[in-house]
């Protein structure tokens, strides 16, 4: 009983965690654990690092937990060495896959706590290795299974203590040193050893363990050097603080709960990948499959399709020394692979989605004054843009379809029920997506030309600003937007705009492309027929139905989730579009539609992310929006101003300064911008440079329930093909 009254005790302390000025209050994990396509996970971990601990079920509305994974190898994608307590006879059906009903589970990010059927378990991390508690309604019956969740390996006890385990899946090693408390013994192992089935030998047991992927011994190392003992509490306080530290770097003053709420979880999801796979001096990569003798973290599982956008440059502000070691490692990953990868996980290169957005990272880092070796990165990028496919999920050299985008400029597309003729498009589901891909590689195309510029290489420079140009060629001006055209230079007849598919845009539809050109607004402005134009096109797009029948529309659209009109918050190209407004000279209507889509599509509840959230993708969108600002264009160091959402929000700078937005008499109804002050200026623009924020100071709003449509209606954000070329850029 006086387990029990502990275990209770800190389990209480888990759910009121924290006093009320406590940041981690503001934290539910929870939130969006019931997603549109998929939910998200509430991961318990040390920020950016290796260990990732979260329940394996389906999702939030899933009673049932099938493990405990001793830790989330790659996001979404692998989880290794499931752990489950047990109660003999509390299952039906095999031992093997058996499940346990859970309830009254506390998520925190530094801690876990859940009651079982039969027992009570409590979690905390540390960096490579992780402490749990359980506690037994009583001694007899009491089991522990630990199986692999991936491939193969074994399990082996070693003596009564000690269990060690080995998993092999997708093409790597992952090593688990388990230790106990108190004894345990063997009650059953499957023929192959990779499902192994403990009794406890008290009421109360204690588990902790390492991970590694280089040995077994090494997972020891890993385990003694950060858990020594058996202290749940002390590993559970160094993982609090470190998140203390991490969310800390952000201070938010007003606004409603339900909003802090949203916040400060969207933050908190900004520190799940990448992560920190090096282990006290060594390494193993997948991208060469050695072990690398290396004292600077080697970080892998980054999905760039998705977190170019705005995660990596949230990170350059809040962590730029851990920003330039993950593009460190993204230009090690090129000396070992001879590829600069697309998606870098824990098994390699997974060639997943679009774009060369690798480049877009690098030069958007470059512009902001990071530092690494950039002229290896430039190797890397220029060799994915001119010797390798481009086509979506593949790997490889460059197949017909890229030589004819090197030749014409748009990758040709085929008409509706024409037989795909080309082996290396991937079939039946991601097809061509020839559009996309000519969009998608003229802004990454523009990145390697900003990177080359850098360096002095002034022919590189002019190729790739010469690509950058090409998104020119699917423009088409009757429908004014950009639109399928197949080899012969013809546009492709029949389709519709809202309903057009993978084989000519990427998980979206011509509406959202219409604005994928981040890296020459005037040109697209341009090509619509100025910006009175383009602001009609950009109007209608949040009021265009969906007229089609939500099954009939999901089939074909899937993640076009968070529908307003045709503009899909719940996905990643959309991200820039409600900013876009600043470039046009109404910044009010930015600010009247940043509130819409957060008000109404996102929320603090379970339901409450509109799409995939991607591992901190659609969240840094969530933390960049509520303060007030958002990066429009990686590559080009300046934000466009929105709306905030809090009275107040200081971020603290790396190097002791800080960067403050007030927003003067806001409310919910007060959301337009009456005027701005910078450091005490007037400020008449709707965007301030990555130069200004870094150099500390306050940018000030007022405040008003009605829109000021003259302020930031001239002096317009720059982004235009030439950037950095004329002006003195």
């Amino acid at each position: 009983m006086r387990q029990f009254l502990c275990w209770a005790a800190a389990l209480a302390l888990l759910v009121t965690g924290c006093k009320s000025n406590d940041i981690l209050s503001e934290v539910d994990p929870t939130i969006g654990g019931v997603g549109v396509l998929q939910p998200t996970r509430p991961t318990v971990q040390i920020p950016n690092q290796m260990i990732r601990w979260t329940p394996l079920r389906a999702d939030m509305l899933d009673d049932r937990v099938a493990d405990y994974p001793l830790t989330l190898a790659s996001h979404r994608l692998q989880s290794v060495f499931g752990f489950l307590p047990l109660v003999q006879g509390g299952w039906d059906g095999p031992w093997t896959t058996a499940r346990q009903v859970y309830d009254g589970e506390k998520n925190m990010p530094y801690e876990y706590g859940a009651r079982l059927e039969g027992c009570r378990i409590r979690f905390a991390p540390s960096r490579h290795s992780g402490i749990a508690e359980v506690v037994f309604d009583a001694k007899e019956g009491a089991l522990l299974r630990f199986r692999h969740l991936n491939g193969h390996g074994d399990f082996a006890l070693e003596g009564d203590r000690t269990l060690v385990g080995h998993e092999r899946f997708a093409g790597l090693d992952a090593y688990a040193w388990i230790a106990f408390d108190s004894p345990v013994s063997l009650v059953e192992q499957t023929e192959d050893k990779g499902c192994i089935l403990l009794a406890a030998d008290a009421e109360k047991i204690s588990v902790r363990y390492g991970i590694s992927y280089i040995d077994a011994d090494q997972a020891k190392v890993n385990l003694e050097k950060e858990i020594p003992g058996w202290d749940l509490d002390a590993v559970s306080q160094v993982a609090r603080d470190s998140w203390t530290a991490a969310l800390g770097k952000i201070k938010v003053e007003g606004g409603t709960t339900p909003h802090r709420r949203l916040f400060y979880t969207s933050l908190y999801r900004c520190y799940e990948r990448m992560v920190d796979i090096s282990e006290y001096g060594r390494y193993y990569s997948a991208f060469d499959h050695q072990v690398h003798e290396s004292d600077r973290p080697f970080y892998t599982d980054n999905w760039l399709w998705d977190t170019h956008i705005s995660l990596e440059p949230l990170q350059t502000i809040l962590n730029p020394a851990m920003e330039q070691d993950k593009l460190q490692s993204y230009v090690e990953m090129y000396r070992q692979s001879g590829t600069v990868p697309s998606f870098a996980v824990i098994f390699g290169d997974w060639p997943a989605m679009t774009g060369n957005y690798a480049a877009v990272w690098m030069a958007d880092a470059l512009a902001k004054g990071l530092q690494f070796d950039i002229e290896t990165g430039f190797e890397g990028v220029r060799h994915n843009a001119l010797e390798e496919t481009l086509l979506p999920w593949r790997n490889g050299p460059r197949c017909v379809l890229d030589k004819f985008y090197d030749e014409h400029g748009w990758y040709p597309s085929l008409h509706p029920g024409e037989e795909e003729t080309v082996p290396e498009v991937s079939l039946p589901w991601e097809r061509r997506q020839s559009v996309g891909l000519s969009t998608a590689f003229a802004y990454c195309d523009w990145a390697v030309a900003q990177i080359a510029r850098s360096l002095g290489k002034t022919e590189d420079e002019q190729l790739f600003l010469d690509r950058a140009s090409w998104y020119r060629n699917v423009y088409r001006p009757d429908k004014g937007m950009f639109w399928p055209k197949d080899k012969d230079g013809n546009w492709i007849e029949g389709v519709d705009p809202r309903y057009m598919d993978r084989a000519y845009f990427t998980e979206n539809n011509a509406y959202t492309f219409q604005w994928d050109v981040k890296h020459d607004l005037e040109g697209l402005f341009q090509l619509m027929g100025g910006r009175a134009e383009a602001e009609k096109k950009l109007d209608q797009l949040f009021r265009i139905p969906v007229q089609m029948g939500k099954g009939e529309y999901f089939i074909i659209m899937p993640d076009s989730s968070g529908m307003i009109g045709q503009f899909a918050m719940g996905n990643e190209p959309s991200f820039h579009i409600p900013y876009i407004y600043d470039y046009l000279g109404c910044p009010w209507k930015t600010q009247k539609r940043i509130h819409q889509v957060l008000d109404l599509v996102f929320s603090d509840t379970v339901s409450g992310i509109p799409g995939d959230e991607d591992g901190g993708g659609m969240s840094s969108f969530v933390v960049f929006s509520m303060m007030g600002f958002f990066p429009v264009t990686p590559g080009i160091p300046v934000y466009a101003i929105g709306s905030p959402f809090f009275e107040k929000t200081t971020i603290s700078l790396p190097d002791g300064k800080t960067f403050t937005v007030k927003a003067k008499g806001y409310s919910e109804d007060n959301k337009y911008i009456q005027s701005a002050r910078l450091n005490g200026k007037a400020l008449d623009r709707a965007w301030f440079s990555h130069e200004e924020l870094t150099a500390g100071g306050v940018l000030e709003l007022t405040m008003g329930s009605e829109p000021n449509k003259d302020w930031g209606k001239d002096n317009l954000p720059p982004s235009r093909l030439d950037y950095g070329v004329r002006d003195g850029e």
